[in-house]
């Protein structure tokens, strides 16, 4: 008994040791890293399989005035002309060419739906993860970034699958009665996602760009030099990287991308001015080649406040140990 409680209280300790409440600052030994990243490694992925379980379930039920996942995922295919696609008047069905491949692209759709839904709960165990480790202004600057890039890759995703159905309308109006428009469900969902994905991810670039002009890696000048080259390329970029080459989702993708560029041009020509005045109040563009920049180098806390008198480490073992 005496082993067991003694047990009990060492993993009681450990757990202490690793709390934020207790360890406000997250400094840990190599050993506690390691076992902070495992829980909360263990966590996500445990939120990730209820959101897969959830998805899965509701890809074929409906939940009051929200339709089931399978007819949000089956609508463009739907909005074809009811003499052009499979089925005709009497619905519009997908095909099953092996045994279980229903059953996997129900779980593939349940999987990305569920991950999209609590990606708010996977996401704060990463975060919690990281953050204990940053200072105050960089944790502004990471919940800035995640919070416009999550607004972004949804905005791409919501442009992709109003795109589908005219895109998938224009195709199929090419082989006019003497075609019959029948897609598999492996390829048809698999189309859908990797549209949806590759217009999420290409509205990030964007806000790639004002973080580099935020950093001081690209300037509005550069971006302006470079604005017709870059418009030509992303229209090119739209070309290769929409599924089946349709003109309604690369114009889509090429004009929704450049009107985004376009604002992320004017942000740092805005921020860069920014700079400029205060340069010129600073007199920093007066200073000699040799001469220092009047910078103050005052180091901070994590939690940005002002750092306290460090005493001299005593004990055996001196100043060296395994904190991180």
């Amino acid at each position: 008994m005496a082993e067991a409680a003694n047990g009990n209280g060492s993993r009681s300790s450990k757990r202490s040791r690793r709390s934020r409440r207790k360890n406000p600052d997250g400094t840990m030994t190599l050993i506690e890293h390691i076992y902070e990243f495992r829980r909360r490694l263990g966590w996500a992925v445990v939120f990730v399989v209820i959101g897969a379980i959830f998805g899965f379930i509701w890809f074929g039920q409906r939940f009051g005035p929200i339709p089931s996942l399978g007819d949000i995922m089956t609508h463009p295919y739907c909005a074809i002309p009811a003499s052009q696609r499979f089925g005709g008047e009497t619905g519009c069905r997908l095909l099953q060419t092996v045994p279980f491949e229903v059953f996997m692209l129900r779980l593939k759709v349940g999987v990305a739906a569920g991950a999209v839904l609590l990606s708010p709960a996977w996401l704060y165990q990463l975060w919690a993860f990281i953050a204990p480790g940053l200072y105050a202004k960089e944790r502004k600057y990471a919940l800035t970034f995640v919070g416009f890039a999550s607004v972004l890759f949804a905005a791409g995703a919501v442009l992709a699958y109003l795109l589908v159905p005219h895109a998938l309308a224009l195709l199929a109006g090419f082989g006019q009665d003497q075609f019959v428009t029948a897609l598999t469900g492996d390829k048809y969902i698999s189309f859908i996602l990797s549209l949806l994905v590759i217009f999420g991810v290409s509205f990030e670039l964007p806000l790639l760009v004002v973080m580099l002009n935020r950093v001081g890696v690209l300037k509005y000048q550069q971006l302006k030099k470079w604005r017709r080259g870059i418009v030509f390329a992303l229209f090119v970029f739209a070309a290769f990287a929409t599924p089946g080459s349709d003109p309604f989702s690369m114009l889509g993708l090429a004009a929704a991308l450049t009107l985004l560029f376009e604002i992320s041009i004017q942000i740092a020509r805005f921020h860069d001015r920014k700079l400029d005045r205060v340069r010129q109040d600073e007199g920093w563009d007066q200073l000699a080649d040799d001469e220092a920049a009047p910078f103050h180098y005052t180091p901070s806390t994590a939690d940005g406040e002002e750092p306290a008198a460090q005493k001299p480490a005593s004990g055996r073992g001196g100043s060296t140990d395994d904190i991180t």
